[in-house]
């Protein structure tokens, strides 16, 4: 995306008005401008292309009633001729233009090739090109992890791509992998993954002053979920290659992270398996004693992300980390609580809950704080184990899975978890059908706005 972008040259002149206003911009055009708008019937909404004289074109305007949404120019890029266009408007207003320029203009092309010839934005600096770029390069990180299927996205693939972005940014990455899970004490990452010919693996980078303060993200890497014994039906399966959407996530944010170069010693946990079936498949019924020594009841298979999540927590541990955030595409019922396109989060710290919803306002990704609430933990209990890794009742299914995690996370760290879709349902200005960021731009403004500002 990065030929979306540039400076230090011309373009026709773009326009972004609210509707509003369009009246009395309207009055401040020339004859030729006014009967062209009339004669194309342009009625003050959506895009006109203006030509001049000669017939070549002279401005192009955009009326809308959302000029300040993060979103503004996600259809603009797809409907505006081939060409080189200036934006006029205040810092901010470009600011959020040029996102959407970029990412209204992505398309998943590994298999389809995309031949459409964009427009090109002009901004008035290259500080103002590259801050975007680091932005739209980190979304569609993520966008493109999710889309990717599952035959090309396998733990293998998750921890060369880890591989790559520590070369770029002079972080170190160790994988521990297949059965060397075991030997160091990774028992419930072995256990789901173990079925699967695609080993899985802890890949684990890091990143930064070492004396900074530290932050740890993890991220759920189930590159896909059969369900396990406790098999999906195909409808269920379907789009479970965005089930390690939280690990696209926190790579994603990973990527903003270093490219922003924040003051901060970063550690970015990834637990990545495949959910298969084969002879050694883990059972309902099993019991797992856990990295942390807990011990947890399979209620059900299919319930696997906190399993392999909750090594990973144990492991975040003993760096004490000032900051443990998690992402995963965890829970159907956070989705029928909240709908797949407002994510939701849990923490045990409000001021940083708090503050993180404030940055989610400030960027227009918006996050919503759901409630730890300590009586359903019982919920969690079984009655041969420490836990069970389902609830007992369906109700309260995101609750419940997140009490599961605070379970492995020592009570005096500050701990975020997301439960997020990673996935757009429906087609959006600038958010196509497929694999979304939700969530991560929130947290860098938290992030950059507490370590920098």
């Amino acid at each position: 995306m990065t030929e979306l972008l540039i400076s230090g040259v011309k373009g026709t002149p773009l326009t972004i008005l609210h509707t509003d206003a369009y009246a009395a911009w309207l009055a401040e055009q020339d004859v030729q401008t006014t009967n062209w708008l009339s004669t194309t019937q342009f009625d003050g909404k959506g895009m006109s292309i203006i030509p001049n004289s000669s017939g070549e074109l002279s401005q192009a305007i955009y009326v809308t009633k959302e000029t300040d949404s993060y979103w503004v120019c996600g259809d603009l890029v797809n409907q505006l001729p081939a060409g080189q266009y200036s934006l006029q408007g205040t810092d901010e207003q470009i600011k959020v233009a040029a996102f959407s320029w970029g990412l209204g203009a992505y398309k998943f092309d590994r298999y389809k090739k995309n031949e459409k010839n964009y427009p090109l934005l002009v901004l008035p600096t290259q500080a103002q090109v590259d801050e975007t770029q680091k932005l739209v390069r980190s979304v569609s990180i993520v966008r493109d992890l999710i889309n990717t299927p599952a035959a090309d996205m396998m733990p293998q693939h998750l921890g060369e791509i880890m591989e790559s972005l520590a070369t770029e940014f002079g972080a170190s990455v160790t994988q521990i992998i297949g059965d060397e899970l075991l030997e160091q004490n990774y028992p419930t990452i072995h256990m789901v993954g173990r079925a699967s010919e695609n080993q899985p693996r802890l890949i684990d980078l890091t990143w930064g002053d070492k004396d900074a303060p530290l932050v740890t993200l993890v991220g759920k890497g189930v590159c896909f979920d059969s369900g396990g014994l406790d098999l999906k039906p195909g409808a269920g399966m379907r789009l479970m290659k965005k089930d390690m959407g939280g690990a696209a996530h926190v790579i994603g944010l990973a990527h903003q992270i270093m490219a922003s170069n924040l003051p901060i010693r970063l550690r970015v946990l990834v637990p990545a398996v495949e959910n298969a079936v084969s002879a050694n498949a883990f059972r309902p019924g099993d019991v797992i004693k856990t990295r942390k020594g807990i011990t947890v009841e399979i209620d059900n298979t299919d319930a696997e992300g906190r399993l392999v999540l909750c090594d990973a927590l144990a492991e975040a541990n003993n760096d004490k980390p000032e900051l443990m955030i998690d992402f995963a595409t965890l829970t159907g019922a956070m989705r029928i609580a909240l709908g797949t396109e407002l994510p939701g989060f849990f923490s045990n710290d409000d001021q940083v809950a708090a503050d993180m919803t404030q940055s989610g306002l400030n960027v227009q990704d918006p996050i919503w704080r759901m409630p730890l609430h300590k009586p359903y933990f019982e919920l969690t209990c079984s009655d041969i184990a420490d836990l069970a890794n389902c609830g007992r009742v369906p109700q309260g299914g995101a609750i419940t899975a997140a009490l599961y995690l605070e379970a492995f996370v020592d009570e005096d760290i500050s701990w975020s978890h997301f439960d997020v879709m990673g996935w757009n349902s429906r087609k959006l200005p600038g958010r196509p059908i497929g694999g979304e960021a939700f969530g991560i731009r929130a947290v860098f403004d938290y992030l950059e706005t507490r370590f920098t500002k």
